[in-house]
């Protein structure tokens, strides 16, 4: 299975569910690293992605791609991420076929209504142990 990771700014995130995807599965499915810039991409890669690519051309072309997206909430909102998601890679994003496990996490004003607020570290486990493993029965 390929497993596009997308994250931004820092890439803490991004690296945070990589570490985990490698613990759990080790070289099971292919990861790929996507960051807005690449901060975030080495981050990413640091936690041991397959591989990395930076940038909104690698995301507009490598999500499609994918057979499932991993990521916070704000990768499929235009201007995110103090503006570093583009609108072309918010469009690409939410329009890839492959199903998106997004973690409910944004700085932007959003706000999920209804949703129990979890640690960052909680959330990893629910998305990589959980619902990741539902999803690669099926595909």
């Amino acid at each position: 299975m390929r497993i596009c990771v997308i994250d931004g700014q820092g890439g803490g995130i991004g690296a945070a569910i990589i570490k985990r995807l490698k613990e759990v599965y080790g070289e099971e499915h292919e990861v790929i690293a996507l960051g807005t810039n690449a901060v975030a991409t080495a981050q990413m890669m640091k936690a041991r992605a397959n591989r990395g690519a930076s940038g909104e051309n690698a995301i507009v072309r490598i999500a499609p791609t994918a057979d499932v997206i991993l990521g916070p909430l704000s990768i499929v909102l235009a201007n995110s991420m103090m503006g570093e998601l583009t609108p072309k890679m918010a469009e690409a994003i939410a329009s890839a076929p492959a199903p998106k496990l997004l973690l409910p996490l944004t700085q932007e004003k959003v706000e999920i209504v209804g949703l129990v607020p979890e640690p960052l570290p909680h959330l990893v486990e629910k998305i990589v142990s959980d619902r990741l493993k539902e999803l690669s029965r099926h595909v």
